[in-house]
């Protein structure tokens, strides 16, 4: 794994944007972070039950937008979409775009795996397996270069967001043994979505934490074939996700054997020689703890790594904004990077506090 400057293009027009999946969690985020992006113009807003409404209508907080969401099938035309929504649907929209030559974002998990993944994971045989293949990973850092020039980018999960920037530079640098890890996840509800369910109700959810759909989630293969093409590293991971009674940020502790030798600076020193020019990594110095709620409303991720010299194991923990870093944000990050835009542009790193 190599750190890749930010490249930057001028152009002469602006980028003409739509946001399909306009009313979820993620859509509305993607809406606000846009609406401050001084060379994309928000062309069509699209959802399913939402057609006909405004955006401010579905998203209170973005009172001041008035554009009325249409129907996925009116969303042509434009440089390029994102596409917010529910697994599987994704994969039935995308092919129209990418064949009409719009350049597609994909937030959900529908390109992120191999074709043969999607039942056992994800439960449903994959409608456009062809475009697998052709879809680059999203994690910009580890591979802005493919991002470039891809026409369809399949957006990280919020999860594998931390865990494989946290861990791939290590792995690369020799100083995690490849064997098994083990992950601790731990989420805000925000991640669910804005659809009503008990499990997510704040009677459910208030003054409790608690595992989720352990050890079938679906991260956990994403996970393993994002580490794999990082590092070329084989690996196999053991991840429990945690569901927090908080809104937004998701902190991931990952696991691993530490090399011999291996010391807490050396870790450290890799994370920041991986990115000492990447805008959007924040590493701490050894006696540093990150905090999901520093980086609340930003694009960035914190990351901490140590080794416990009694046991030999060594570990590593992220924190991002699971909306911002771990969804929109990083949908516009890979945008900017795809039109030769300057990365940076209409992402925040300053975080909202308190």
């Amino acid at each position: 794994m190599r750190c890749l400057h930010i490249h930057v293009v001028e152009r002469s027009a602006r980028v003409s944007v739509g946001v399909v999946g306009v009313a979820g969690t993620a859509g509305g985020e993607l809406v606000r972070l846009l609406t401050n992006h001084p060379d994309l113009e928000i062309a069509a807003v699209a959802g399913a039950e939402s057609v006909g409404r405004t955006v401010a209508h579905v998203h209170p907080h973005l009172g001041s937008i008035d554009t009325r969401i249409v129907g996925p099938e009116e969303v042509a035309g434009v440089d390029v979409a994102f596409l917010a929504l529910p697994h599987g649907r994704s994969a039935e929209i995308a092919p129209a775009l990418l064949e009409a030559g719009t350049r597609v974002i994909d937030l959900g998990g529908d390109f992120r795996l191999e074709a043969g993944a999607y039942p056992e994971w994800y439960g449903f045989e994959h409608p456009a397996a062809a475009w697998l293949d052709k879809a680059v990973y999203g994690l910009t850092e580890a591979f802005r270069e493919q991002v470039r020039g891809a026409a369809l980018v399949a957006n990280p999960g919020c999860f594998p967001t931390p865990v494989v920037l946290g861990v791939a530079p290590l792995l690369w640098a020799g100083l995690l043994e490849p064997a098994p890890i083990v992950i601790d996840g731990k989420t805000g509800l925000s991640g669910a979505g804005k659809s009503l369910s008990a499990a997510t109700s704040h009677l459910a959810t208030e003054e409790s934490v608690r595992p989720y759909r352990a050890p079938r989630h679906q991260h956990t293969p994403e996970i393993e074939r994002a580490i794999e093409l990082a590092t070329g590293v084989a690996m196999r991971v053991t991840f429990v996700p945690h569901l927090v009674p908080a809104v937004r940020g998701v902190l991931t502790t990952t696991f691993a054997r530490a090399a011999a030798g291996t010391t807490t600076d050396a870790l450290v020193d890799a994370l920041r020689e991986a990115y000492a020019s990447e805008p959007f990594v924040r590493v701490l110095p050894p006696d540093g703890m990150v905090d999901t709620k520093r980086v609340r409303g930003s694009n960035v991720v914190e990351l901490q790594a140590a080794v416990d010299r009694r046991t030999g194991s060594a570990f590593v923990v992220g924190a991002i904004d699971n909306l911002v870093k771990g969804a929109a944000g990083q949908g516009i990050q890979n945008l900017n990077v795809m039109f030769g835009l300057d990365e940076r542009t209409a992402l925040p790193t300053v975080g909202v506090y308190p």
